[in-house]
């Protein structure tokens, strides 16, 4: 994974053409929960029958395709340096937004491109307010989150909007549910997004540009990059995420609530950070945040299968947020190699010994 350091010539970081080792799946960062994530998957393997079952597998993938599309859009965001808070209260609005859309008999292609739009345009409205009128990005998207919560509870007075029966929805639900032979089409679209998002972020200046922002504004501004529009771009790109996630949801539910996963948030947020991306911004990868989503859904099936109380789930998610940013903390405040340095003495001491 490529890591820009605050250092770092910004004019070479835009110039570079290596650009493609942060499209590839390079685990510079993430071998540690790579290796975590293995030890898991043999854990449960052994533990649950069940687990390594084709069904359950494609189990996983069903329950997080969700979360994989707000993680993807908010590993830009934290990259850049920012923050979306409300990603989970814009998938609700844009999940309303769908639903009413598709009550009304639109065509399936309207409602599609209706919940898209709708999450975009409140991404922008995010960017701006954090670029353009310099607002704390914790401060706009906590106002935001109220605000799109409001928004999907007033769309159609708090009650879920039931679209089973609408002829629009049986694509959206074939989409979502639907298989080719034994494989999930979801699971494929799954694969286009992060190859799609993969390529975005490392192999396109505005991938380029948006690493450099979140490693050292000052030096990507002198350099000639319009930060304002990088970071109006990042959120806007993760309220499409959050409309992505909003056609997701709806399909597989087969109805738009308004009401929010409180537990959604700190997952989405966990996988990220567990993948590898900074907490500070500069760093991070599509690759690592898909590692994230897999780990947690893998150790939220296990805790399932093992009949565990979904309390403690929540709890379980809590606890790895706050890991994954003390992990990301330890490793970019140089901690690591602190005790790496105390720990080779006493090696060489015991060896010599």
């Amino acid at each position: 994974m490529t890591t820009i350091e605050e250092t770092t010539d910004i004019s070479e970081v835009t110039a570079r053409p290596p650009a493609k080792k942060r499209a590839a799946p390079t685990f510079g960062d993430t071998g540690g929960v790579l290796a975590a994530f293995a030890v898991l998957v043999v854990v449960a393997a052994i533990s649950q029958p069940n687990f390594l079952t084709w069904s359950n597998l494609m189990n996983i993938v069903g329950a997080n395709s969700v979360a994989l599309s707000l993680a993807l859009g908010s590993t830009f965001v934290i990259i850049a340096g920012g923050i979306d808070l409300s990603i989970v209260s814009m998938t609700a609005a844009a999940g309303m937004g769908f639903g009413l859309l598709l009550q009304s008999g639109a065509p399936a292609i309207i409602c599609v491109l209706g919940a898209l739009a709708s999450g975009a345009v409140l991404g922008i409205i995010n960017g701006l307010l954090v670029a353009r009128a310099k607002i704390s990005f914790l401060v706009v998207t906590l106002g935001m989150a109220s605000i799109a919560a409001s928004i999907a509870l007033l769309a159609d007075d708090g009650a879920t909007v039931n679209v089973f029966d609408v002829p629009a929805f049986s694509a959206i639900n074939t989409f979502a549910t639907g298989r080719i032979g034994s494989v999930p089409i979801i699971l494929l679209f799954d694969i286009a997004l992060v190859l799609v998002a993969a390529g975005v972020l490392g192999y396109t200046r505005f991938g380029r540009a948006v690493f450099a922002v979140g490693s050292n504004a000052d030096a990507a501004r002198l350099n000639g990059i319009n930060i304002k529009n990088i970071k109006t771009g990042v959120y806007a790109l993760a309220g499409l995420s959050a409309g992505v996630a909003a056609i997701v949801q709806v399909g597989r539910l087969t109805g738009a609530s308004p009401q929010i996963d409180p537990a959604l948030l700190n997952g989405v947020l966990a996988a990220v950070l567990i993948g590898g991306t900074s907490f500070k911004g500069g760093k991070g990868s599509v690759w690592g945040t898909v590692i994230g989503v897999l780990f947690l859904g893998v150790v939220q099936n296990a805790m399932t299968l093992a009949d565990i109380s979904s309390f403690w789930r929540q709890a379980v998610n809590g606890i790895l947020l706050i890991a994954a940013v003390g992990l990301g903390v330890a490793r970019t405040s140089g901690g690591f190699d602190r005790v790496r340095r105390m720990v080779a003495p006493r090696r060489q001491a015991v060896s010599h010994g």
